[in-house]
């Protein structure tokens, strides 16, 4: 039986009721993804969020009644919540409390397929656990037992954080040891160019990867669908080059999960080349783009040669103004092909197409892009020899 769940997010300064009304949207999706049900949306607006229960009394009293009356077993925050935010939340609403991070992770927990990811997620999910163990008492380890196990005069929560930081940095060294043997399989992919797939989470990375290089990699309306790194070599044209699926990037992106995949995002740290992908038919496409470029950003990949992919055209819709209606035009009023005369086709100075992958709409020409972007890596890499030998 799905858990019914309750969102509860604030609108603080300088953001307006539509901006957190599309977050609490998006932290929905997110519970769906996790195998929640979202049943009721909570906001207030504050300039900050409570220090001791994120939302103010009188708000924290509204949603303990209705918890109560609707018999809700869940509680999201769209926000990161403090060691003693959680616990007098709990407290006070007496059900089980999950912030944005939290939610995040039992997704990751759920998506991971290898052995590799799951080790990826149980690490971020430990580093996450550590400094909360004070609103909890988790015997993680209460089976071990034995003379001399716990130590002399040490509480039962100290036992338990040994016990995490002990799996940390087992998790660390195993997952480092992998790291390592992925270096080398990169290395050993020779010079052929790389291309990444990079963008927000739920945009049809995987969808696109799967119709350029005829594999079948998961793919669904979902966020975080992927989470395991997939390269596939592709031939446009006779001309050999690497593709890879990264795992998608969104809003406030745990930074346990961004030291834990390591591993995948050194694939786009090594790419020659990505490949933006922006689900155009997303209310706020513009934030998620401003998302992925900050995140490019911290990896310090930023002024790598990329393409902006707007996907999904098949899905843009526009509502055309009135011809009595003197305000300026938005997004919400303009046409496709208006909005591909906008500074995103015609001022970033980056190779930009538009394209439908789940309907194959202009993939042609998003291979001619591809082509001429790998050519020219490629012929300066390969200036005397058609072709590099490719070593999986």
């Amino acid at each position: 039986m799905p858990e019914k769940a309750a969102l509860v997010g604030l609108i603080t300064a300088g953001q307006t009721e539509a901006e957190a009304g599309e977050y609490l949207k998006e932290l929905a999706f997110l519970t769906e993804t996790a195998g929640g049900v979202p049943v009721k949306k909570f906001t207030q607006r504050l300039d900050m969020p409570n220090f001791a229960t994120f939302v103010g009394s009188g708000k924290l009293a509204e949603i303990k009644a209705f918890i109560r009356e609707e018999e809700i077993e869940l509680v999201i925050f769209d926000d990161d919540l403090t060691p003693s935010q959680l616990r007098n939340i709990e407290k006070e609403l007496a059900c089980k409390i999950l912030d944005r991070t939290n939610l995040i992770l039992d997704i990751f927990a759920r998506r991971a397929q290898t052995s590799y990811a799951k080790a990826q997620v149980e690490l971020a999910q430990y580093q996450y656990l550590l400094p909360r163990l004070t609103r909890m008492w988790t015997h993680l380890e209460r089976q071990q037992g034995g003379i001399g196990s716990r130590g002399p005069g040490e509480s039962e929560i100290e036992t338990d954080r040994r016990v995490i930081r002990t799996k940390i940095a087992a998790l660390k060294e195993q997952l480092k040891k992998i790291d390592n043997q992925m270096s080398v399989q990169r290395k050993n992919r020779g010079n052929i160019v790389r291309v990444a797939l990079v963008g927000y989470t739920n945009v049809g990375k995987s969808t696109l990867m799967n119709l350029l290089s005829k594999s079948e990699v998961f793919a669904e309306d979902k966020l975080f669908a992927t989470l395991d790194t997939t390269v596939r070599k592709v031939v446009i044209d006779t001309l050999p080059f690497l593709l890879t699926d990264t795992v998608g990037f969104i809003r406030k992106l745990p930074h346990h999960l961004v030291e834990s995949f390591k591993s995948t995002l050194d694939e786009v740290r090594e790419a020659d080349i990505l490949a933006h992908v922006v689900d155009i038919s997303h209310p706020r496409f513009e934030e998620q783009i401003d998302v992925v470029n900050r995140t490019l950003a911290d990896l310090k990949v930023q002024d790598k040669s990329t393409i902006l992919v707007f996907n999904k055209i098949d899905n843009y819709r526009y509502t055309p103004k009135d011809a009595d209606d003197l305000t300026p035009a938005t997004k919400a009023n303009i046409t496709l092909e208006e909005l591909q005369q906008t500074w995103m086709a015609t001022d970033n100075g980056k190779p930009c197409v538009f394209i439908s992958a789940l309907r194959k709409l202009h993939i042609e020409e998003l291979k001619e892009t591809l082509f001429r972007e790998v050519r020219t890596i490629h012929s300066q890499r390969y200036p005397y020899e058609q072709h590099p030998t490719v070593y999986f």
